[in-house]
Formats: structure tokens, C-alpha cells, sequence
């Protein structure tokens, strides 16, 4: 399993072997099988967890029960609540396994110590975090103006290797439409993609 996280490491945040050896090393292996919980809603995010095989999701639960998708993370993707990670408090928010995973997960204090250690890692984490804020920002964006078929289309533009793992129900709750309104828009779009072919 590690092997692949080094190699996205190396190149993605520009360390070398050794330091990939020494990020690996201060992780927790895990594998993670389809619906097991990794964070639980009121809990402390202790972890910063990185996805090498498999599907995990973040969501809100409801009082009533319905479930409000945050984000999808997939291979060679990061996922954590930032806000319970860094202040210490209790998460708003689920975490777990639509497929079967294998993650790697790393505390506060050890990614901290390594990103002392390793100047590339500090920097590939401030831009995570920036990536992240700035599709943050424009998901708000998208879910004020956008229309159902703009929130559709970027959906597919960002997750275009999660769109067939996961049921309609889970992406019409990330998009916050209807199962109806999601069928509408797809039947509307493979007629138009029929006329152009």
C-alpha cells in the first residue's frame, strides 16, 4: 500500500525517497471495508487521511435523517473536517466507506512534526489547503447561482471517476436536487448528446 502513496507524494509534493519513507512512517495503515464509519458526528477529527484505494464520503446528517453530501474523495485524494482537525472541536460531520479502502491516516501532532521536517511537504499542504478553500468557495458559488444543470455538469467535471460508484441518491444529495429533478437533467442531456452523434 505504500508504495503508491510514495510515489504520488514524490510527485506531487516534490520530496524525495527518503522523506516519502519518513511521511509513510509516521501514518497509521488502515484498510477500511464498504459502509465502515471512520468519523462520527460529534467526534474530534484526529486524523488527516489519505485515500490510496477506494471511496469514502463526507456528509451532514439531518435530524429527520437525510443526508447532505459534502465532498467525495477518491483515489490519491486527502480528506478531513479542517475546522474539528486543526481547533480541536467536535465535527459536524460523517466520514465513511462507500467502497472497500485503504487509507493512510496521520495525527495532528506527526503531519506537523514532518512538515517541520520536510519544507516540500509544508508547502504541498498549503496549497492543499488553498485548492481546497478555493473549490470550496466555488461550490458556494455554484449552489447560489448555478442552476440544477450547471451544478449537474460540474459535478461530472469534478468527480468524472466517481460519477459511476456511487447511486443517484448520493449525487442528487451532494447537488441538493431532487432524484427526480438529477433523472430529469440526464434524460435531458443523453437526448441532446444522441443529436449531436
Amino acid at each position: 500500500m505504500a508504495d503508491n502513496f510514495e510515489t504520488y507524494i514524490i510527485q506531487a509534493a516534490g520530496v524525495t525517497e527518503e522523506e516519502a519513507k519518513l511521511i509513510v512512517s509516521q501514518g497509521i495503515r488502515k484498510r477500511v471495508r464498504r459502509r465502515q464509519i471512520l468519523l462520527h458526528e460529534g467526534e474530534v477529527c484526529r486524523h488527516k487521511i489519505f485515500i490510496e484505494r477506494g471511496l469514502l464520503r463526507s456528509y451532514l446528517l439531518k435530524n429527520d435523517g437525510a443526508e447532505y453530501i459534502m465532498r467525495f474523495a477518491a483515489e490519491s485524494s486527502w480528506l478531513i473536517d479542517p475546522e474539528s482537525y486543526h481547533s480541536g472541536l467536535p465535527t459536524k460531520y460523517n466520514v465513511d466507506a462507500l467502497e472497500d479502502c485503504d487509507v493512510l491516516l496521520w495525527t495532528r501532532d506527526a503531519m506537523n512534526r514532518l512538515s517541520e521536517e520536510i519544507p516540500a511537504l509544508k508547502a504541498y499542504s498549503d496549497q492543499l489547503k488553498t485548492n481546497t478553500l478555493t473549490a470550496s468557495m466555488g461550490r458556494i458559488m455554484m449552489n447560489i447561482s448555478g442552476t440544477s444543470e450547471e451544478k449537474y455538469q460540474e459535478f461530472v467535471n469534478t468527480y468524472p471517476d466517481v460519477f459511476n460508484r456511487v447511486p443517484l441518491h448520493m449525487v442528487a444529495s451532494y447537488l441538493g436536487v431532487s432524484r427526480e429533478t438529477l433523472s430529469r437533467i440526464r434524460h435531458t442531456q443523453m437526448r441532446q448528446l444522441k443529436g449531436q452523434g
